[in-house]
């Protein structure tokens, strides 16, 4: 069983902020960019996320507190619970739904098949809807990702259940991704697509917004610094005596657009003065000459 707990190494305790924290913390450590070629960091880096997720989330947490891994459909097990009154008690069976079974068929068929109960060997004869929701990182909604899900029921004779569909580029949190079923003739499956917080970028629509630290003195004189990006690291020139704070865009280098690939918001890059720490002897005298001089 996962432990989200464990991995963000903090206790069943915890405060949001402490979540906040070792999330925060384990996300720069891990962070892809910082680890490139390196698996088993990335693993790690998805598991943080993942766990972030749902411990971030009071509901999500409640939930998962209540039913572990099966959080997600905690709203199945209570509906499931409250109109059978099984007499396993709560978590007694552990029978996932995504969706709710059609009006015209007793629930007991689902919940007690294995348990004496006839098997069934399709789940609906007409059309069906279903809806499952699927979790991303930041960087698979911008390149676009693929996900097997499973269906809670057959749909029709010779439909898998176990189905592998394609989530375009530049998703959104919280959106909807329709897939017809069987070409449309057997029913629609909507994914719930959750988009993890990524701690280089925040997201508004298609456009990124990000914060770099800059040595004080690159301000001061320019230079050039580098930019996170979605497509890698690149040099971003600063003019002489740039404030601190200025906002500069970067044109393109945003989320792509649903269903227009090609076309793409821009990111936008915050600078902020990185004050210089244990300096030497030489460096106080140059900064208090440069007081004097200002004065």
């Amino acid at each position: 069983m996962k432990d989200y707990y464990a991995t963000l190494g903090v206790s069943k305790n915890a405060s949001d902020a402490e979540v906040r924290k070792a999330y925060r913390r384990l996300a720069r450590e891990l962070h892809p960019d910082l680890h490139p070629g390196d698996k088993e960091a990335e693993a790690r880096f998805k598991q943080v996320n993942e766990a972030y997720q749902v411990l971030s989330n009071p509901e999500n947490r409640r939930n998962y507190d209540l039913y572990g891994e099966n959080w997600k459909y905690a709203d199945q097990f209570a509906r499931a619970g409250a109109t059978t009154g099984s007499p396993f008690g709560r978590g007694g069976f552990h029978t996932v739904f995504d969706a709710d079974a059609s009006p015209f068929e007793s629930i007991f068929e689902e919940l007690f098949t294995g348990f004496g109960g006839r098997r069934r060997t399709s789940g609906f004869s007409g059309f069906a809807t279903f809806e499952v929701s699927v979790e991303l990182t930041l960087e698979e909604a911008f390149r676009g990702t693929r996900r097997v899900v499973e269906l809670p029921v057959e749909v029709s004779e010779g439909q898998p259940r176990r189905l592998e569909v394609r989530i375009p580029p530049g998703v959104e949190d919280g959106s909807r991704v329709h897939v017809p079923i069987g070409g449309g003739r057997s029913g629609d499956l909507y994914l719930r697509v959750r988009v993890h917080p990524d701690p280089r970028f925040q997201r508004k629509g298609a456009d990124l917004y990000t914060e770099v630290e800059v040595p004080v003195e690159e301000l001061v004189l320019g230079g050039e610094v580098e930019v996170s990006t979605m497509d890698g690291r690149i040099a971003l020139t600063l003019p002489p005596e740039t404030e601190n704070g200025k906002r500069f865009r970067l044109a393109g280098k945003g989320m792509p657009r649903v269903g227009r690939p090609d076309s793409r918001g821009d990111l936008y890059a915050t600078v902020k003065a990185r004050l210089p720490k244990n300096l030497s002897d030489k460096e106080r005298r140059l900064y208090e000459e440069l007081r004097s001089s200002r004065r």
